[in-house]
């Protein structure tokens, strides 16, 4: 049985890395310091690009862990940090890792930055964003294939030489292979 799930978590992450790539383009533009208007869009689009990359590419790892039916982080104040630790870590006996440790560090960068979109925007200063548009600059290389990886170790390719069919799921094993994310088609 195909899961289409995965379909949904390929759609947040491609449109979190659209959101990035975007965002990669505003600060390259470097218009922050233009008067009036001008520098004031400049220095919302690429924050709000970036929270919105950054929220994207959340819901995105929420959605993996609904498919393995792992509860998600408490909703505290720590709950953005608790969601990279978490999908950074392997859950000995259920699932490796979902992100690699170096990916978790430059996902780790653009929380911190989220958190400047979110409530400092008034003193946004674009040479305080550059290790987080450094960081984004190798996540949207990283995002999709780690997470076709991920599931590619969780989920291989079913037999067709005479497996029972049997699916996963919560019911004993991991969910059914989606022919989506980087999988044949």
């Amino acid at each position: 049985m195909v899961d289409a799930r995965w379909t949904d978590v390929e759609a947040e992450l491609q449109g979190s890395i659209e959101h990035f790539r975007k965002a990669i383009q505003l600060f390259d533009q470097n218009q922050f310091d233009e008067p009036d208007l001008e520098g004031y869009k400049a220095r919302m689009a690429f924050m709000h690009a970036m929270q919105s990359g950054y929220t994207s590419f959340e819901s995105g790892l929420l959605k993996v862990l609904s498919i393995l039916d792992e509860a998600h982080p408490s909703r505290n104040e720590t709950w953005h940090a608790d969601l990279i630790n978490r999908v950074a870590r392997e859950i000995t006996g259920n699932r490796p890792a979902i992100l690699s440790p170096d990916t978790a560090k430059l996902a780790d960068e653009l929380m911190r930055f989220r958190h400047v979109a979110v409530r400092s925007y008034n003193n946004f200063r674009p040479d305080q964003a550059r290790n987080a548009v450094a960081a984004v600059r190798k996540l949207v290389d990283r995002i999709l294939p780690e997470i076709v990886t991920f599931r590619t170790v969780i989920d291989p390719e079913e037999d067709d030489g005479g497996g029972d069919g049997a699916g996963g799921g919560a019911a004993g094993g991991p969910p059914p292979r989606n022919r989506g994310m980087g999988g044949p088609k």
